[in-house]
């Protein structure tokens, strides 16, 4: 028996009926870690766990059962655990040691998981690719040529791996589902205030949220009903509610989205995703979104605005490195200049210019205006439609270096997940098949791809009523 290789409902499974002990669990997953991280740049840094595999030893003991006591987990680099460091991949916090742990963390740890320890990211979450990363990029464990994703690519790699058994990622708008698409997992994005923020470095407020990447749609299901909830700390938190919506069995198509720019394997692939869910009873229609189109246009408006609004705290002063300079100023200057990467650069420069005097009508308030109306658009389609569907990128895993020289590329690769952060919507992205790919070195490999569904918000549960039967069906053909 592959340890490492056990869902969480598995792994929970043995661990109660005492056929398994966390010592064995975490043991596998450590050999795992230390056979491919070389390779793959997954952890930046592993935690001791000796005395957290023992309290949880004895919770299994002592007759107490959890769905998540004794799992192993993976935490991103921008979610803080009280006394860990967390850099957010970023030179500017290298040595920051966090004072208090996240909501999120806080939460998954007193259920009983073990923290493997903090996993790779781009930049203070800003990319695709986990390129940006201040300390390498993680490379994809199906194709180590290919990149893992972004910015939440060493929590998927993690899971895809078999370096954990699931991980928390962050989602502003596809850093979960994007890299989860790419690697071969499951990646949701809860909806907007159903996942405290408090303890995440913040990049976008109005669009972050903490969700979980794992194997199975089950547990991502699992994790979330442990994440979810109402938390003081964070005002924007709702009570999460698991009512049964009312359904239509119906799934809609945004074909308009997928007129141009989508690679043929992929929208092949998606039309065999339907199918499979056609058999499993569900309408599929046609729906008109045509202002989703525009989501892209919005959220890079948005974004960087709030970017450069949460960035303006990383001066060398209240937190992070410093680099002297010849007056306060240079200080600024030098620490800023020389401690964040070209991507976040660009996006405080981007978000600075669409805030400055003259500009903040013309482009953010004009951004904010389009975001309410794709909100508007998209909320009537899920009146009639359980969920929208559409693949989760419209190309595989690129290789590393690919697109590192054009960003324009990079942010259209995201068309498909940034609608759902705009909104507030759940969504998730399920493994949906394989495509062959040869790199340009001539190593061929079978590159995974993802089917997309966002549901209204707060409807996670049909998410996972329709990824389990998307699951099943899926099995049900490779039998």
């Amino acid at each position: 028996m592959d340890i490492s290789s056990l869902t969480i409902t598995e792994l929970s499974s043995k661990l109660a009926a005492g056929e398994l002990k966390v010592a064995d669990v975490v043991a596998a997953y450590r050999a795992n870690i230390a056979a491919r991280n070389a390779e793959l740049n997954v952890y930046l840094e592993e935690f001791a766990t000796d005395a957290a595999v023992a309290a949880a030893q004895a919770r299994i003991d002592a007759g107490e059962r959890g769905s998540l006591l004794g799992i192993p987990f993976a935490i991103k680099d921008n979610i803080l655990i009280e006394g860990q460091r967390s850099s957010a991949s970023s030179r500017a916090l290298e040595g920051y040691v966090a004072p208090y742990s996240s909501t999120a963390a806080a939460k998954i740890i007193a259920a009983g998981a073990i923290c493997l320890g903090r996993v790779n990211m781009d930049e203070f979450a800003m990319g695709g690719s986990t390129e940006n990363s201040a300390f390498g990029v993680t490379r994809n464990p199906v194709a180590p040529s290919r990149v893992s994703g972004g910015s939440s690519g060493g929590s998927a790699a993690a899971v895809a791996a078999n370096m954990a058994c699931f991980a928390l990622g962050s989602d502003t708008g596809g850093s979960i589902r994007q890299p989860a698409s790419f690697c071969g997992a499951v990646g949701l994005k809860p909806t907007y205030g159903a996942v405290s923020r408090h303890g995440l470095i913040a990049m976008s407020s109005s669009l972050d949220v903490i969700g979980p990447i794992t194997r199975t749609v089950e547990d991502a299901n699992i994790v979330l009903d442990v994440l979810a909830g109402v938390d003081a700390m964070d005002a924007t938190t709702a009570a999460f509610s698991t009512e049964v919506l009312p359904r239509t069995k119906r799934i809609g198509v945004p074909r308009s989205l997928l007129s141009k720019g989508v690679d043929a394997d992929v929208l092949a692939n998606f039309e065999a995703s339907l199918a499979h869910l056609a058999q499993a009873g569900y309408e599929i229609v046609d729906v008109n979104l045509d202002k989703l189109s525009y989501s892209l246009a919005a959220y890079y408006v948005i974004m960087p605005a709030e970017v450069s609004s949460n960035m303006a705290r990383f001066d060398g002063l209240r937190f992070g490195e410093k680099v002297e300079g010849a007056t306060l100023l240079g200080d600024y200057l030098a620490t800023r200049g020389q401690l964040l990467g070209a991507e976040v650069r660009r996006r405080i420069i981007l978000g600075t210019y669409v805030l400055s005097s003259g500009y903040y009508d013309a482009y953010y308030g004009k951004a904010r205006a389009l975001r309410d109306a794709i909100r508007s658009d998209v909320l009537k389609v899920l009146d009639t439609c359980d969920v929208i569907a559409t693949p989760t990128s419209p190309v595989p895993a690129f290789e590393v270096g690919e697109k590192s020289g054009d960003p324009l590329s990079m942010y259209l690769a995201d068309i498909f997940t940034v609608g759902a952060n705009l909104v507030g919507a759940p969504a998730i992205s399920i493994p949906s098949g394989t495509t062959p790919r040869t790199d340009s070195k001539g190593v061929s490999a079978e590159l995974p791809l993802g089917l997309h569904l966002m549901a209204r918000p707060f409807g996670e549960q049909v998410l996972f009523d329709i990824g389990q039967a998307f699951e099943t069906m899926k099995a049900d053909g490779r039998r």
